[in-house]
């Protein structure tokens, strides 16, 4: 036989209320966050499946924010290239016209101020700037202006003042951005690939047969490190750079059996010394110089000129009325130039095609794992409805029940 207590029905009796109190709490809790999973141990599968493919769906968003921002930088920096590119076909026009020779000084004269002039805007265009403020062929050094011109006066320029050269004062650094998982492309070039024309050449006249590497270095060529080890020679180094992979070939140069360095498509070299003084010295770089590009070694013989200089060898010729300055050289390193920025713009459209590509899969993506997450996370709202009113009728029906069972007796007010 079961013994009852006094106070055993109203102690079961609240204990049964309290609990179904709680249970409506949850599941209004639950419909009011739309959610079946407001605790962990409600579903604990469930709850792991929706952890992963809630973050699936937040990188998936960053992604195609990520894509949307890429192609912006990308259509932009295609405009001014474009732009660069219209202005070199011009410049190409007035080079073979004026090959032809039948022009006096003054005709070529004026030729020569339009290409100063096509040359100012180019350099514009070099040193244009994003809707941020950032310099868009900058590298790395995105507040920084890439081009710094210099002027002066040259001859036939009758008493007024050209572009004499333009340095890239910039970085080799290329902004990246991640596309996909363990996927990122890079969509900031830098000015010294795009505006240069020749494959640089640094030949040092510093004698390497007999150098021997004096302790533990590391140098960066092109933004890529490379090691050397003590007693290393100049057949060693020569091998570990053409095996990294840095965009240059090194060889020994016959004539002065020394080092020489070339890009292996038209770009301007950087070279550094990280740790040790192997560049310093082989005579590539000057000692105790400025970080790069203008750290090549005053002795060291450097050829390879960017689309700026193409077109100041252009004009200085058209001012000297110099035909065969204006139709060889000249000609050949605008050719070289519009080759350059061409190719360059076939790789912004390559990589639009692929961020393209890549945002419609995407874009694909994330509706279906929305939708794993609303099968394992979201709450059947006209099941919790149901529930509730099931669970708000026996509450008040069990309320009505205790109120009738549960009676105070005078018993109740004399504890």
């Amino acid at each position: 036989m079961k013994r009852i207590s006094t106070n055993m029905p109203n102690n079961d009796m609240s204990y049964y209320m309290r609990l179904r109190e709680w249970k409506m709490n949850e599941l209004q809790n639950k419909m009011a966050g739309q959610t079946r999973l407001k605790n962990l141990r409600d579903d604990p599968i469930a709850a792991g499946h929706a952890t992963r493919y809630q973050s699936k769906v937040v990188r998936l968003e960053r992604f195609i924010d990520n894509i949307s921002k890429i192609r912006g930088d990308l259509s932009l920096a295609e405009g001014n290239i474009r732009s660069g590119v219209d202005i070199l076909q011009r410049i190409r026009e007035l080079t073979v016209q004026g090959a032809n020779g039948i022009y006096d000084d003054q005709q070529m004269a004026y030729m020569a101020e339009e290409v100063d002039q096509l040359l100012r805007e180019l350099v514009e265009i070099a040193n244009s700037v994003d809707g941020k403020g950032n310099y868009i062929f900058s590298g790395y050094r995105s507040k920084i202006e890439p081009f710094r011109v210099a002027t002066g006066r040259v001859e036939g320029s009758r008493d007024a003042e050209v572009i004499t050269s333009v340095q890239y004062v910039g970085d080799n650094g290329r902004n990246k951005g991640e596309i996909d998982e363990m996927a990122t492309l890079d969509f900031r070039l830098p000015g010294n690939y795009v505006f240069w024309a020749e494959r640089q050449q640094i030949y040092s006249s510093v004698e390497s047969l007999n150098y021997r590497v004096q302790s533990d270095s590391l140098i960066r060529i092109d933004g890529v490190e490379i090691r050397f080890r003590e007693g290393d020679n100049i057949y060693a180094i020569i091998d570990k750079i053409n095996a990294s992979e840095a965009p240059v070939k090194a060889r020994l140069d016959p004539v002065e059996n020394a080092l020489a360095l070339e890009g292996t498509f038209p770009h301007q070299i950087w070279p550094e010394d990280l740790r040790g003084t192997v560049l310093q010295d082989l005579g590539i770089i000057a000692r105790g110089s400025e970080s790069p590009p203008l750290n090549v070694a005053d002795s060291a013989a450097d050829y390879g000129g960017s689309v700026f200089d193409m077109i100041i060898t252009v004009r200085n010729g058209m001012f000297e009325n110099d035909l065969h300055r204006i139709g060889g050289d000249g000609l050949r390193g605008i050719d070289d130039a519009l080759e350059a920025l061409t190719a360059h713009l076939a790789e912004i459209g390559s990589k639009d095609s692929r961020l393209q590509i890549t945002g419609q899969r995407l874009e694909y993506e994330r509706p279906e794992y929305i939708s794993f997450l609303a099968k394992e996370a979201d709450l059947d709202i006209t099941e919790a409805i149901t529930d509730l009113k099931m669970l708000e009728h026996v509450h008040q029906a069990a309320t009505g029940t205790a109120a009738r069972i549960i009676r105070p007796t005078l018993l109740d007010f004399l504890r």
